[in-house]
């Protein structure tokens, strides 16, 4: 009895200790992040999330990979930085976390509209959806065209109401960045018509 009682707890803690060590890889950033073939190649899964996104939002996966790869760099717990006075670490400037840099409000929208009680941003599947469903609502509020992603990552970063405003036209800065999402978009594009 004792000897079958100690392979069932070394067997709990190799299969622990597997379970650890598959989940660490999977929450690594992707090896050459601006090749989609590669990440794809690297991480199946991501694909066919990416792709339920697209089929269900309309909207392609490479553009919803580019404002992700923008946002995040594909780190799953990527958040704003943070500002210390001395050695006290001050509040953050944004609540934006995870894969999509989501902030709480957009967040909550999102779980109530379309995500789920359980949607987590730390989580690929959740985040690349809610940028699908971010997109979608773009389109539907500001008019904007799927393949103008420059204008989606706009939308994304100003909010819609910010975007309406123009927040963003005096924004040098930003729309270097929109600009170099539109191409990484672009690109993630020609990647996927060649695999």
């Amino acid at each position: 009895m004792k000897q079958k009682l100690i392979k069932i707890c070394a067997s709990i803690i190799i299969f622990v200790a597997i379970l650890s060590v598959t989940s660490c890889t999977n929450l690594a950033q992707p090896k050459h992040p601006k090749n989609l073939n590669s990440i794809f190649t690297e991480r199946q899964s991501w694909y066919y999330q990416a792709r339920k996104s697209s089929k269900k939002w309309n909207v392609p996966i490479s553009a919803m990979m580019a404002i992700m790869f923008q946002e995040s760099s594909y780190r799953h717990d990527a958040q704003p930085p943070r500002d210390w006075f001395l050695f006290i670490p001050l509040p953050r400037k944004s609540s934006a976390y995870g894969y999509a840099q989501a902030q709480n409000g957009t967040w909550d929208t999102y779980v109530k509209e379309a995500g789920g009680i359980f949607s987590s941003r730390s989580n690929f599947a959740d985040s690349i959806d809610f940028i699908g469903w971010y997109m979608n609502k773009t389109r539907k509020l500001n008019n904007i065209p799927a393949t103008r992603v420059d204008l989606h990552y706009l939308n994304y970063h100003e909010g819609w109401g910010g975007f309406r405003k123009g927040a963003y036209k005096n924004k040098k800065w930003l729309l270097k960045i929109s600009d170099k999402v539109q191409k990484l978009a672009d690109n993630y594009h020609q990647h996927l018509a060649t695999s």
